[in-house]
């Protein structure tokens, strides 16, 4: 993985691994100790690429948040090498906003379904990392600091986009499973199964099947509805040729 991908840009990579990812750990500072402590949690993004996390006050990485805002997350993507250290990973620091937005619990239940069984519990709501900064490891020998524009992305045009997004899921899930399938196994070189289709945003779309998540790039940025459509449909054409 590290040598096929060791062309891309860090600022890329490390987006996308974001964007993959179903989870990861989460490192606040102890509300009693103010020793470093870390925890692991499930992730989603928002449009612009933000990490996205459903947490309750019960939980103690919650106490510590509610004290110290600041945190950080790794994302790591060091799965299936012999050496671990070989793999890619990025630490993405900031702080931690709590969120009310319908727009976010859409895209996190999206890609976690089974947390609709607690998502409306009174103890449990949605948080943000508005992101400062990053580190990005790919490898030995490759290692980047990244500022926050290199892993956020400006949606202010894309407002069109945004609130059609729930509308292009459930279309693309509900009348073109096949083609998200497509997506995943001809154009991704993922193994066949039941994929859903999690998200869109401006630069791709994300793919989820059980704990595998994929993404999958435009060929150029959109902004509407319909320049997705045309996008997917363009795409379609190319799997199935």
């Amino acid at each position: 993985m590290a040598n096929a991908q060791s062309i891309i840009a860090p600022d890329l990579w490390s987006r996308a691994i974001v964007r993959r990812a179903l989870k990861a750990s989460l490192a606040t500072f102890h509300h009693e100790t103010g020793n470093p402590y870390a925890s692991l949690v499930t992730i989603a993004t928002l449009p612009d690429g933000a990490p996205l996390m459903l947490i309750s006050t019960l939980a103690e990485h919650t106490k510590n948040l509610a004290r110290n805002p600041h945190a950080s997350l790794l994302f790591d993507e060091t799965g299936g090498f012999d050496d671990p250290l070989e793999g890619a990973r990025v630490s993405v620091s900031g702080r931690v906003e709590k969120l009310d937005s319908p727009s976010a619990r859409a895209r996190f239940l999206s890609r976690h379904p089974s947390a609709a069984t607690y998502a409306g519990f009174g103890d449990f709501a949605f948080h943000a990392l508005k992101i400062e900064g990053a580190h990005f490891v790919g490898g030995f020998g490759r290692i980047t600091d990244l500022g926050p524009d290199d892993l956020t992305l400006n949606v202010s045009d894309a407002a069109r986009l945004i609130e059609a997004e729930a509308d292009i899921v459930e279309h693309m899930n509900a009348g073109h499973a096949e083609t998200v399938a497509l997506y995943a196994t001809t154009l991704l070189g993922a193994a066949a199964g039941e994929w859903r289709f999690a998200a869109c945003d401006p630069e791709g779309c994300d793919l989820v099947l059980g704990e595998k998540g994929l993404r999958l790039d435009f060929p150029h940025r959109v902004t509407t509805p319909q320049a997705v459509r045309e996008i997917l449909t363009e795409l379609a054409k190319t799997a199935r040729s």
